[in-house]
C-alpha cells in the first residue's frame, strides 16, 4: 500500500507557499487563467465526468452566499501548476456549508466517521456551472477524481472547515481575519496569527496469529457498519503507543509489533489518518461499549461471505481504512449482492 495511491493523498499541484500572502491572491483573483473551484461544508462541485469544476475567478465571485459578509474573506489559494508560458493559479471560493457545525454535545468521532449527507435536491448547483454539474461530499466523490482534483478538493475542504470552526482567538475570544491567501487567521484584539489545525490519528489493520482481520463497529455508526480501529493520537504519545493504547482499550487486544503503512488526510474536519499494520498478541475481545460496541475477528473467506450478504458494510472507497483492508484481503472487497447497501 503506498501513500501516494491512497484516494486523498494523491496531490500534484504545487502548494505555491511563495504565493501565501495578500497580495499574492490578490494577484491570482486578477488574473484571467486562475481557476477556481467552489467548496462548501464538505462537498465540492463536480461535473457530470467527476471532475472538479474549475471557474473563472469572475464567475466564481457571482456564486453566494459565502461563509463571510467580506467576500475578500471568503477566498483561499490552493496552489499553482504549470501550463503553457506560465503557471495557472488555482483558489477555492468558500460557501456557506448546508448544516453548519454542530455548537455543542456531538462527539469528534460522529463527525469523523459520519456518512456522506444525502443529496440536496434543493440546491441546485450555480448558473455558471456546465450543465451536468452537481454537488458531492468529498467523502464519496474522493477516489474517483482524478490526483489533481482530489489535491485540490481536499486542501480546499480542510482549509473550509478550519476557517467554519475557528472565527475567533483561542487566546483572547477576539473576532479573527483571515489573511495569508487564507492559510492564517489573524486575531483583531491582539493581532496573534493562528494557522490550520490538523488531528494526527491512528487507524490500524490488527491481524492474530491466524491472520484474521480486526473490525470493530463504532458506537455512533448503522447497523452493520465494521471498520478498522482508529483513535487520535494524546498529547506526549508516539504513534506507535497510540495504536496499542487505542486497541487495548476499545477491545482489550494487546499490541506486539506496529508496522507503519501509509498517510492520508482526511479534513472531516481536521485529521491526518496514519494507517499501521499491527500483530496481537492476544484474541479474547471486549469492546469497550463507548467506542465500539462490538468487535470481530474476520478470516478472508468471513469477509467476504459477510460482505456479499450486506452483514457487514465496508468503509468507504476514499477512506485509508478501506485501503488497510484490501492491502489485508488482498484486492478489492466484493459488493454487497443487494447495490443499495453499498457505501461509496
Amino acid at each position: 500500500m503506498r501513500s501516494d495511491e491512497l484516494p486523498l493523498s494523491r496531490s500534484v499541484v504545487d502548494r505555491a507557499a511563495h504565493l501565501r500572502d495578500d497580495e499574492g491572491l490578490a494577484r491570482a483573483l486578477e488574473a484571467t487563467s486562475t481557476r477556481a473551484l467552489l467548496v462548501r461544508g464538505g462537498e465540492v462541485l463536480v461535473g457530470p465526468d467527476d471532475a472538479l469544476v474549475l471557474l473563472p475567478v469572475d464567475a466564481a465571485a457571482t456564486v453566494g452566499p459565502t461563509t463571510t459578509a467580506d467576500d475578500d474573506q471568503a477566498w483561499v489559494l490552493l496552489g499553482a501548476e504549470p501550463a503553457g508560458d506560465g503557471d495557472v493559479v488555482h483558489v477555492a471560493r468558500r460557501l456557506g456549508a448546508r448544516t453548519p457545525p454542530p455548537a455543542t454535545g456531538v462527539p469528534s468521532d460522529t463527525l469523523v466517521h459520519r456518512p456522506s449527507p444525502a443529496p440536496d435536491v434543493d440546491a441546485e448547483p450555480p448558473a455558471v456551472a456546465p450543465s451536468g454539474a452537481r454537488w458531492a461530499p468529498l467523502r464519496t466523490v474522493g477516489a474517483v477524481l482524478a490526483p489533481r482534483d482530489a489535491g485540490l478538493a481536499t486542501t480546499a475542504v480542510a482549509l473550509d472547515a478550519w476557517h467554519e470552526r475557528h472565527p475567533r482567538c483561542p487566546r483572547c475570544g477576539g473576532p479573527t481575519r483571515v489573511t495569508h491567501a487564507g492559510w492564517v487567521r489573524r486575531c483583531t484584539v491582539d493581532d496573534s496569527e493562528h494557522y490550520p489545525r490538523t488531528d494526527p490519528a491512528v487507524i490500524m489493520a490488527v491481524v492474530d496469529g491466524d491472520d484474521r482481520l480486526l473490525l470493530g463497529h463504532g458506537a455512533q455508526w448503522a447497523a452493520g457498519r465494521y471498520s478498522t480501529l482508529a483513535g487520535f493520537v494524546e498529547p506526549g504519545e508516539s504513534l506507535e503507543h497510540a495504536v496499542r493504547r487505542e486497541v487495548a482499550e476499545e477491545v482489550g487486544v494487546l499490541v506486539g509489533e506496529v508496522v507503519y503503512r501509509g498517510s492520508q488526510p482526511w479534513p472531516f474536519p481536521a485529521s491526518l489518518m496514519v494507517g499501521f499494520w499491527a500483530r496481537a498478541l492476544s484474541t479474547e475481545l471486549h469492546a469497550d461499549g463507548a467506542e465500539v460496541t462490538h468487535a470481530r475477528w474476520v478470516s478472508r473467506d468471513e469477509l467476504r461471505t459477510a460482505l456479499v450478504a450486506g452483514d457487514v458494510v465496508a468503509p468507504g472507497r476514499a477512506s485509508i481504512a478501506r485501503a488497510l483492508i484490501e492491502d489485508w484481503f488482498g484486492g478489492p472487497l466484493p459488493e454487497p449482492a443487494d447495490p443499495a447497501l453499498a457505501w461509496a
